[in-house]
């Protein structure tokens, strides 16, 4: 009766599997024929959506706790560039994993595909704890050290403390999103990271000001809605023909370390790197007062929001970027590519026009009776839209470097913005300018990282082309 039983479960087994691969076929099918315009509308459409809403659910820890006072305000915006360290974590695993699978899936290998799937999720949870216990026991110059002042460091503890205890579930969170999303299933992955900035949204009120818990309460909001979204997401990733997370795939070695490492270190240094960016400009800010740090911390968030619907497009165009690479379509890759920044440039112009114009009255709705917060504030994001049109490429350029292996490239292009330039400017462009010197830090970077973003691009489009008319004249010749 055993035996017959466990016949009967090798059978189930196999029948599962095969579904599996037809159903993966299909999609990668899907994602060689169809027009590659549509198919990346298709697929950024969810992204964006989940993108914004994140954006929106961190702008509103923001917005609530800008109720309470300038401290509480400044507290999260020094917390955030601790968080954005813990994402670069989660996306270097996340992106790491995600680009080898989606060109595993285009080339047709499934079961290399899975074994990387597992290994990049479960690493990444352990990351995250890790990374909770860690800084748990240094939290209090740990918050010096992330830009907090006198004045701010008790409302930073409060929020940090519980923060931490969502690590493990955002940076595991980031993987098993950014898996799914390299398999073409975007809108699965959107009903996870939407559903938790939902209940966050929902919950800062109610634990900010109806219980009394003040910044200590936005933290629980947040911490409370990424364990829910991660619920979520591993509910998700078992449907629309993905490959599934199992246990027993996870085999770590060397191979798919190094794998994962040129593919999310990208990831890593952008993440990463927009941390130490934040700290530095803290930092900076802070000579002039609390009112300074909460300014610019504002002007992030509206940033970060505003650059959140451009990252959500150039997701759904990095799974059309990797399976067809992959599949050594590279044509698709390159008409993709094109039509991606051309639309990027021109919505993002029509944006930072708006934004410039009415600047002071986006920035008052964060914290309006508090005018040297908003003076602050107004001009920064003024400095900040003028070089908001230039992402388009320097963005889309990064993730098609990034999805098709180009670690070493797409690494300089992701340093560029808010390490190789910033950093330097941030050290100097105040002591020449003074407090306008930290506003219009990160547009000035912009513009320098343009310069090294356009070679690069251009270097690696002018490979496909020649490895695309190679394929052709190959294709010819066995005709």
């Amino acid at each position: 009766m055993a035996a017959k039983n466990s016949i009967s479960d090798k059978s189930t087994e196999r029948r599962e599997r095969s579904m599996k691969f037809e159903s993966a076929e299909q999609k990668r099918n899907y994602m060689l024929e169809e027009p590659v315009e549509k198919l990346v509308c298709r697929l950024a459409a969810p992204t964006i959506l989940s993108m914004m809403v994140t954006s929106f659910y961190n702008m509103a820890d923001t917005f609530f706790v800008g109720k309470l006072d300038t401290q509480s305000t400044a507290a999260v915006g020094v917390v955030f560039s601790l968080m954005a360290i813990i994402q670069a974590i989660g996306f270097l695993f996340g992106h790491g994993s995600g680009n080898y699978i989606s060109r595993k899936l285009g080339a047709g290998d499934i079961e290399e595909a899975e074994k990387m799937s597992a290994v990049g999720f479960f690493t990444a949870f352990l990351a995250g704890v890790t990374i909770m216990a860690g800084c748990m026991l240094f939290i209090e110059p740990l918050s010096y050290l992330l830009g907090s002042t006198e004045t701010i460091q008790p409302f930073t503890v409060a929020y940090l403390r519980i923060i931490l205890i969502g690590a493990p579930a955002m940076t595991a969170s980031l993987v098993v999103n950014n898996q799914m999303r390299f398999q073409g299933s975007a809108f699965y992955a959107m009903i996870g990271i939407v559903s938790g900035a939902v209940i966050n949204i929902a919950l800062d009120p109610i634990l900010i000001f109806w219980c009394g818990m003040g910044v200590a309460g936005a933290a629980l909001a947040t911490t409370i809605s990424q364990y829910i979204s991660f619920f979520f997401l591993l509910v998700m990733i078992r449907r629309g023909g993905n490959i599934q997370l199992r246990f027993q795939n996870f085999k770590p070695s060397l191979h798919f370390y190094k794998e994962m490492i040129r593919g999310g270190i990208p990831s890593l240094f952008r993440q990463g790197l927009a941390s130490v960016a934040t700290i530095c400009l803290n930092h900076a800010a802070g000579v002039y007062g609390d009112a300074a740090i909460a300014g610019m911390s504002i002007v992030s968030r509206i940033m970060m929001f505003a650059n959140s619907a451009l990252i959500g497009f150039g997701q759904g165009f990095q799974p059309v970027c990797g399976f067809n690479y992959g599949a050594k379509r590279y044509e698709r890759v390159l008409q993709a590519f094109r039509f991606c920044v051309k639309v990027a440039f021109v919505c993002l112009l029509g944006l930072a026009v708006v934004m410039f114009v009415f600047a002071p009255q986006l920035v008052t709705v964060f914290r309006k009776d508090d005018p040297d917060v908003a003076q602050v504030a107004a001009a920064a994001l003024r400095y900040s839209v003028l070089s908001l049109p230039l992402s388009s490429w320097i963005i889309m350029c990064n993730m098609m470097l990034q999805s098709i292996g180009k670690g070493l490239k797409a690494s300089i292009v992701a340093s560029a913005r808010q390490g190789i330039f910033f950093l330097p400017l941030i050290a100097v462009l105040p002591r020449i300018f003074g407090l306008t010197g930290v506003e219009a830090c990160q547009a000035v970077s912009d513009f320098c990282a343009l310069t090294v973003s356009i070679p690069l691009g251009v270097s690696v489009i002018h490979e496909m082309r020649k490895q695309e008319q190679k394929e052709n004249i190959n294709n010819l010749s066995v005709k």
